[in-house]
């Protein structure tokens, strides 16, 4: 299953977390997260955990930050590299860097949060004429 993230709460999220706005992202994915099956549900978990270490980094919160984005990406690691949508390689592998900068007491700052990138259909992929 992919899922919507040009549309809804899954779109309101990707807009705030964008916008570094990491705690009203945690609330909007939370919303959708709540109507979710497996292994969907696991996979947003893990994303959801991914913006509230975020918010933990915004608030000075290294301990908290480092828990909650080990916990992410446990949680990612079962899923191929693109699960619901998302180019989850990407997200892993710059996931794990802020990880181990965060781990080694080193600042990330200004490097960038990492991205989550909705990979989107193709228009007319899936046309059989």
């Amino acid at each position: 299953m992919s899922l919507d993230w040009q549309s809804g709460a899954l779109a309101d999220g990707l807009r705030c977390y964008r916008n570094r706005e990491f705690w009203a992202a945690h609330e909007h994915w939370e919303s959708v997260w709540l109507g979710l099956e497996e292994p969907e549900k696991n996979f947003l978990q893990a994303l959801i955990q991914t913006t509230a270490a975020f918010h933990h980094v915004q608030t000075g919160n290294t301990r908290g930050a480092l828990s909650l984005l080990a916990k992410a990406l446990r949680r990612f690691e079962p899923y191929p590299a693109s699960f619901g949508g998302v180019d989850l390689a990407q997200l892993r592998k710059e996931a794990g860097a802020w990880l181990l900068a965060l781990k080694s007491g080193a600042d990330p700052h200004p490097a960038d949060f990492p991205n989550i990138r909705p990979i989107l259909p193709i228009p007319g992929a899936n046309r059989t004429d």
